[in-house]
């Protein structure tokens, strides 16, 4: 096992062009992944820099020792409803403590070579928790978006939909106007120009809409009274034998989810770069990403999909791109992190609701809806149990019911293959 940066050095593959192509792209997805870190970070019940900082340290360690050229790591949408749950359960100290945990869970993982374990895991599976993680990131953006006044919303799916149904009274249609624009930017602006990210004009627009006219509507400012732009010293968290009992669900839950992911991302960049990435390297960048993110204040951080393949559209080809991408994000919190208590909260709300609906595999989800009752039957107990309950239970049963019916099904072949062979 060695990171592809290193092998890319070694066999000279790094050329002056490809290192200023890797640059120019690294920029672009930072400027991507600026909004994207901060609305994560408010939805997972902490700060906003707790975000960059995931995305800069944690981003910047899974580059420089990764498995794949070109991924992208960070905070991801994934996390949101876990971490969120972690915060309401066991405060901040517990979320960085579990974050070190699932990190040092994931370098055994790649020590142990499980990163080829990934494709045992059947596409009924994946396709049924990303959906049911796209359905609960969305419930989670609701109150902002139509601006609930709600103090303590509940971490549970059927909490947090009867929570909104009982104060949906306190409805405001300025926030709700405002994160619907944003919406429709987000959704139409790339068929005017793709080389602008979305989310940018939106953020930029509706800052200025409700700063200059003084719109009546929540915004980070509100929200939070100090938004903090100093990088952080690092801090090694408290751990004894009654803290890994008490955090090792969350921690095996962060650590699944955040291989699954990752490796799932490493597969999508591959087939769009031609290249082949190393499963156990990128679990042990991911693990040492987590650590470095726990130790600075941060939150969990895996493969993030869409900026990795907006990383490769722009023209990144090696690991340069993702060091840039965090370097850049470094700068921007360093300089312009006061700025950002300007932002409407629906602003953010609108971006990641978009995140959550292309998170979902819809078009694969339907088509294995139709394919067969087996694959049918998978798909919606995992949906939906990781809708209501959480994603390990769901994985886990997910995989039982789909190997206890392929079992079935192989039974049923062979015994029909033993009489065709006997007549």
């Amino acid at each position: 096992m060695s990171p592809k940066l290193f092998k890319m050095m070694k066999y000279n593959e790094l050329t002056k062009d490809k290192v200023g192509k890797d640059i120019i792209s690294g920029v672009i997805v930072a400027i991507i992944a600026l909004p994207l870190s901060i609305a994560l970070a408010i939805s997972s019940g902490v700060s906003p820099e707790k975000g960059l900082i995931t995305a800069i340290f944690a981003g910047f360690v899974i580059s420089f020792l990764g498995g794949s050229k070109v991924q992208i790591g960070g905070p991801t949408g994934a996390f949101v409803v876990i971490v969120y749950g972690v915060v309401k359960n066991y405060g901040m100290t517990g979320l960085i403590t579990s974050t070190m945990m699932a990190g040092i869970i994931l370098v055994v993982m790649g020590l142990l070579r499980f990163g080829s374990l990934i494709k045992y895991v059947p596409q009924t599976i994946t396709v049924g928790f990303t959906s049911g993680i796209g359905i609960t990131l969305l419930t989670t953006q609701l109150k902002d978006l139509f601006g609930l006044k709600i103090a303590d919303v509940p971490a549970e799916f059927i909490g947090k939909v009867e929570s909104y149904i009982q104060n949906i009274s306190t409805f405001d249609l300025v926030s709700f106007l405002i994160g619907l624009a944003c919406i429709l930017i987000l959704v139409y602006w790339p068929k005017v120009n793709k080389k602008i990210p979305a989310s940018i004009i939106a953020l930029i627009i509706s800052t200025l809409v409700v700063n200059l006219l003084n719109l009546p509507t929540d915004t980070i400012g509100t929200r939070f009274n100090e938004i903090s732009s100093s990088i952080p010293k690092p801090q090694m968290p408290h751990i004894d034998i009654k803290t890994i009992i008490n955090l090792i669900n969350p921690a095996m839950t962060i650590a699944l989810l955040g291989a699954v992911e990752s490796l799932l991302s490493c597969v999508v960049s591959d087939n769009m770069i031609n290249d082949k990435h190393d499963s156990n390297m990128e679990l042990i960048a991911q693990g040492l990403g987590n650590i470095t993110s726990s130790l600075f204040g941060g939150i969990p951080a895996t493969g993030a999909i869409a900026r990795t393949a907006a990383n490769v559209k722009n023209g990144g080809k090696s690991p340069i791109a993702g060091l840039a991408h965090a370097i850049t994000l470094l700068l921007i919190m360093v300089i312009f992190m006061p700025f950002a208590k300007l932002i409407p909260m629906t602003t953010l709300a609108a971006i990641l609701i978009i995140v959550s609906y292309n998170m979902g595999e819809w078009s694969h989800f339907k088509e294995l809806l139709y394919s067969s009752k087996s694959d049918a039957l998978v798909v919606i107990i995992t949906f939906v149990f990781t809708v209501v309950f959480d994603l390990v239970f769901a994985i886990g049963v997910g995989m039982s019911v789909h190997y206890t019916l392929k079992f079935i099904r192989d039974r049923k072949e062979k015994d029909e293959g033993d009489k065709l062979e006997a007549a």
